[in-house]
Order: C-alpha cells, then structure tokens, then sequence
C-alpha cells in the first residue's frame, strides 16, 4: 500500500479530507505540518470540550491508498473541486510496509490492573497466565479478582482513564454487596459492570447517546452480567444506595438537583471526571443538598464523593 501526503491551510483541511474518502482512499488522517518545530501550533481545548478550531495553519493531509489507486487521478478531481492545484514537489507518495496490523495493534494493549483485585482484560488476553484468576462469583465484602473484557479501541472508554480507575477503586473498596447503582453516563458500561461482578444488586446504566447504551448492553453479555442500561427519559422514578456519574464537571453542575435526588437516604454519591481545580466548584453545587468532599485524587483529577443523611 501507499499513503498520498499533502499539505493544505486550514480552511480546506476538512473539505479535502471529505474528497479523498470520497475519492475510494481507505483513510484520510490529519497532522500539525508544522509539528516538532518552532512554528508548531498547539491544538487543543478543556478535557471533553472541542476545540474551537479544528484544524491547524498549516496541515499535512494523509490518505492511505488501496492498491490501483491512481494518485493523478485523484489530485485531477481535487482540482476539479476547487481544493488546490498540487504541481509536482507539492505532493508526495510513500510506501507503507506490509505488517499484520491487528496483531500490532493488540500487542500495543495489555490487561490493566486497578488496585487489588479489578483486571481490565482485553479479549485476546483471555486466559492470559499472568493475569490471577478470577473469582466464580463475588460474595458480599469479598476479595476475589475480577476481570472485566473490554477490547481497546472499542467507543465509549476501556478503562484507562484516571477519572474511571478512581471509580473502580471507590467501587471496589465500599462495595459490601446487594446494593443497588445507578451508573449515570455508562459509556462503555464499565463501571455498571464492575459494580455487578463486585456483588452489586439491581443496576441501571444511563447515557444520552443510544449507541452507548448498545455498547453497554454489549459488553455486559460478554461479562455474563445483568443490568438494565437505558436512554435518560427511560429511567423510572426512584432511588439506589450508590449513585455513579464520571462525566465532565459542566455537565456534573447542571445535573446536581437530579443526581442528589436519585440517592437513598444513607446511599453515596460518587463523582468524578473532574480536574483537581475544578473540584471546589463542583462541590458547591452540590451543597444544598449533600456534601462532597475529594475522596482520591490521580493524575490531575479527581473522584468525589458524598453520602446522604440516612
């Protein structure tokens, strides 16, 4: 195979991006053409929020091209469409060596263990000898390990963020068993899942993206659990002993009134996807109704936690 590179001003990098798929490449990726030099324009905005550009000054467009595909042809129908003239030396090809990429890719992803007793395992990690064996069964306050399978490069998060090892381990260590959870923004389903195969009860998983909650109906087939995931306007009336959200400490402020009133009396609160200097904030808006303190912080975040009045 060959990668076609090009470079572009910002203005044009998404429209050319779209004319190459269209024009049958197999992928278009989009790089700092500036990059590892003194004119290299950072990008970036607050964790989970876009950028309000999305391109840089000057970008290196890449398309990898499937065998047959003529690159003049392609640099003709660019042309056609207004999206720059590419004389020779203003474009390039390279060769990209042959390699089993999914054999590459896995091997770039190991289990991830999360305190004493969560292993985050990927599918061709199964059965792996240097992962401990995991418990049939959690009992109320036990100690076995539990594995988790989730394949790395699966949408909605595997487990290698801070923010969802904080609420693994706050899982792991206050979890007593039967208790009932609410994981609200499940994404993967990770945490739902986890509480599950630490001898949680009844569980519910909400996200307000639909393909999220296929996701966690997924995922929790392959770990053999039972829980309810749903859309937000699905969810009944009621309340849990522990309530999980690692969202984004916007979104934790506006839903402050809802979360706080999903706790039972004498359940938890636990919150997290929230930088360390944002945690005050985040605190004061739950205050009306219960107080929330840092529990761990890692990395620049960190898990809150508060607990109802029984």
């Amino acid at each position: 195979m060959r990668e076609l590179v090009l470079i572009c001003p910002e203005a044009q990098a998404e429209a050319l991006s779209d004319a190459l798929l269209e024009a049958g490449v197999l992928s278009v990726s989009v790089e700092d053409a500036d990059g590892d030099t003194d004119s290299e324009n950072p990008l970036f905005g607050e964790p989970g929020m876009e950028p309000e550009v999305n391109a840089w000054n000057r970008n290196r467009v890449v398309a990898l091209l499937p065998d047959g595909l003529d690159p003049g042809q392609i640099l003709e129908r660019l042309r056609d469409a207004e999206l720059g003239d590419y004389p020779d030396g203003e474009w390039s090809l390279r060769d990209v060596p042959d390699a089993d990429w999914v054999r590459l890719t896995q091997s770039q992803f190991g289990p991830i263990q999360i305190g004493s007793r969560i292993w985050i395992v990927p599918s061709w990690h199964r059965g792996d000898p240097d992962v401990p064996v995991a418990a049939d069964r959690q009992i109320a306050g036990g100690s076995g390990v539990v594995h988790i399978e989730l394949d790395p490069g699966l949408a909605f998060g595997t487990g290698s963020h801070p923010t969802t090892h904080l609420c693994l381990e706050w899982l792991a260590e206050n979890l007593e068993g039967g208790e009932t959870l609410l994981d609200y923004g499940c994404g993967s389903g990770i945490l739902a899942i986890a509480a599950k195969l630490l001898g949680a009860g009844y569980i519910q998983a909400v996200d307000i993206d639909e393909q999220a909650v296929q996701s966690t109906r997924y995922n929790a087939q392959v770990n053999g659990v039972d829980l309810h995931a749903m859309l937000p306007d699905e969810l009944p009336e009621g309340r849990t002993h522990m309530v999980v959200a690692n969202i984004l400490s916007n979104p934790l402020k506006v839903l402050a009134p809802m979360l706080s009133g999903r706790v039972a009396p004498g359940g938890h609160l636990v919150l997290s996807g929230v930088l360390e200097r944002q945690a005050q904030e985040v605190a004061h808006a739950y205050a009306p109704w219960l107080v929330m303190d840092v529990w761990r912080a890692r990395d620049g975040w960190v898990c809150l936690h508060g607990q109802r009045t029984a």
